[in-house]
């Protein structure tokens, strides 16, 4: 029986209640309302609107449920028009009257938007672990590739010298920025609607603070009308999948470039590769590709919900029963992507010796050479003229910085001397960048140092 069906003398067309029945989506809130549920009877019975007996029996039935849902001794049935109908009708079932008491000073609209808040701060929790996973995956890979030179580029140009650890590390920075955005929107998602009932709370003489605390909220919502019609907890998680999403495909973008035999920077290990039926010789970087796919599916997610919002009116309206799929889906895709990544990129082979040809053959030490000048007393602007002439000269008697000759150097200026060649080492141009945040082995050992750190602190700090 539905919960609103004393106004109405006519059964609901069928196929008007799949369509409006949620309970295919939402029957994984069961955990959550049930919490919600436990929390609220326990208030009733504070608050003397229903006997304290009442309100243990409602408790300890509801315990139950949840106890032989999670067990599989209770399945959830698909009929039911979603999962808070679902476990009332259970729980009468049981209790008879009592469990009908219940739902006294309680809506479903604030009853499902506690529900969705409940779910997304354990999710988010969840997030944040397997970020946190990736990170440290990274670190470890870093700190295996200190001295590992490789190419950097701006424009996917070969521009100047770093090194495999300094790279990594920057997506480091990526993700800790992610963690704190998902930090801020759990922090904005623990507020108890419980209370704004349909839209304009209720005549009963209830202990909302007292619910919160008992589910752990430290915050109540102080406007009924924005209690149930308020969604942006579930836009701003959403935007922050969005933007973690984003950094994930970037980075899956440059694997499966370094992965080409035009790069050959890393291989991917077998476990995280696939063949091709008609081409023998085949690796693909399939999971990277899925990570950068699926992508643009988390951001169709957050678009879904903020034109889900954009034009409703307050309070609650039935369109905001389509944030759950739309916020499952970003968070179901996300933990999928990071499940995957981290492994592919802990298991990939680093080809050390193809990142320097590479740096070598790219005349990334053409910036250090021209500072050679600077320093020899030349004007910048006159030092590039003359190493954008050697780099031509190399280009045409297919030489490299490192592989001219002293004569050759002076044919181009009379400042060049002996040094210059320890001026234009690949490892020195490197390892000479000693500023904060640069790629020098020891400048970036202590940037694995300080991202661990923020790992503890976080650890400490929230969880």
């Amino acid at each position: 029986m539905k919960l609103w069906s004393g106004r109405f003398s006519k059964e609901t067309d069928k196929k008007t209640n799949d369509f409006n029945s949620s309970i295919s989506f939402d029957k994984r809130l069961y955990r959550q309302d049930i919490e919600g549920s436990i929390a609220h009877a326990g208030m009733l019975g504070k608050c003397s609107i229903i006997s304290e007996e009442e309100a243990n029996q409602i408790q300890k039935a509801l315990s139950e449920i949840l106890r032989e849902i999670e067990e599989g001794k209770l399945a959830i049935d698909q009929t039911a028009e979603d999962i808070h109908t679902f476990i009332e009708g259970e729980l009468t079932k049981r209790l008879g009257d009592a469990g009908k008491r219940l739902h006294t000073a309680r809506s479903r609209n604030d009853q499902v938007a506690l529900d969705t808040r409940l779910y997304l701060l354990s999710e988010i929790d969840g997030l944040i672990g397997l970020i946190k996973g990736f990170i440290s995956t990274l670190c470890q890979k870093a700190e295996s590739h200190l001295d590992t030179v490789m190419p950097g580029y701006t424009h996917l140009q070969r521009a100047q010298p770093i090194t495999f650890a300094h790279y990594l590390m920057a997506y480091c920075e990526m993700l800790l920025r992610d963690i704190d955005r998902l930090y801020d929107a759990k922090k904005r998602a623990a507020v108890s609607p419980l209370g704004s009932g349909a839209l304009a709370g209720t005549t009963y003489p209830i202990d909302r603070e007292f619910t919160a605390k008992s589910l752990g909220l430290p915050a109540v919502a102080q406007n009924s009308l924005d209690g149930v019609s308020d969604r942006d907890f579930a836009i701003e998680t959403a935007s922050a999948l969005s933007i973690l999403m984003m950094h994930l495909s970037r980075f899956s973008e440059e694997i499966i470039l370094f992965a080409s035999w035009e790069f050959k920077f890393i291989e991917l290990d077998d476990a995280f590769a696939t063949g091709s039926s008609i081409m023998p010789q085949k690796k693909n970087p399939d999971i990277a590709e899925l990570v950068r796919g699926k992508t643009g599916r988390v951001y169709g997610d957050l678009i879904a919900l903020l034109t889900m919002m954009k034009g409703l009116p307050l309070a609650y309206n039935k369109d905001m029963q389509e944030d759950k799929e739309a916020l499952f889906d970003a968070i179901d895709t996300a933990k999928a992507c990071l499940e995957a990544i981290t492994p592919m990129a802990a298991t990939m082979k680093v080809l050390p010796k193809n990142m320097l040809r590479a740096a070598a053959e790219g005349f990334l030490n053409a910036t250090d050479c021209a500072d050679y000048l600077v320093k020899k007393g030349l004007p910048f602007r006159d030092a590039y003229k003359i190493v954008g002439g050697m780099v031509a000269y190399c280009i045409e008697k297919g030489k490299t910085f490192e592989t001219l000759t002293l004569e050759e150097y002076r044919t181009f200026s009379p400042l060049f001397g002996e040094d210059v060649f320890e001026a234009v080492s690949l490892i020195n141009c490197v390892t000479s960048r000693r500023t904060v945040g640069g790629p020098a082995p020891e400048r970036v050992k202590e940037h694995i140092e300080k991202v661990k750190a923020k790992l503890r602190e976080r650890n400490d700090t929230h969880d």
